[in-house]
């Protein structure tokens, strides 16, 4: 990782882009790195666009916005690629859900597609393609590993009704990896 990763998170409101920006933010956090997390969406949420941008640095971050020279590109739908697909770098990196995004614009970025709303009705629930997402930062990068996922996971979904989702939300990054 460079000493500053932005990464954009991005997807219609109700596909848990936010979710999975805050958690990969989370884990940069327990890793001792300065870490922003900066959400987006439109006034009808479920449904509407939503975006989140993340910025993991070992140096302070003197503004949590991402215009620009994107590291990361995490597009669950074909509006996200459209809006952030020329803001990446040469040598970024775009994940996409190919359940949706059927063709992507010509690209100098290395592109992961993942079959993430197929995988994740398969594991059982439409709503963890986010987790399926988060396999492809597992596959390409080094940002984090499947226990630190694990760990936040656990964390964020402590409570008593939410304590049934940690394993499905495991299945589903399993899943992604295959």
């Amino acid at each position: 990782m460079n000493s500053t990763t932005r990464i954009v998170f991005s997807g219609f409101g109700g596909q848990g882009v936010l979710t999975l920006g805050e958690v990969v933010a989370t884990i940069a956090m327990q890793k001792g790195k300065n870490v922003t997390w900066m959400p987006s969406y439109g006034a009808e949420m479920r449904g509407g666009t939503a975006n989140c941008a993340v910025i993991i640095s070992d140096k302070v971050i003197g503004s949590p916005i991402v215009l620009s020279d994107i590291d990361i590109l995490c597009a669950m739908n074909g509006p996200s690629v459209d809006k952030f697909l020329s803001k990446v770098k040469p040598d970024g990196l775009v994940i996409v859900n190919s359940s949706i995004v059927t063709e992507l614009p010509p690209t100098k970025a290395d592109v992961l597609s993942i079959d993430a709303t197929n995988i994740a009705v398969q594991v059982g629930n439409h709503r963890v393609a986010n987790m399926v997402m988060l396999a492809g930062f597992l596959k390409k990068l080094t940002l984090f590993t499947l226990d630190d996922v694990t760990a936040v996971l656990e964390q964020r979904f402590a409570g008593a009704r939410s304590k049934e989702l940690i394993p499905l939300n495991i299945k589903a990054i399993q899943a992604g990896m295959l």
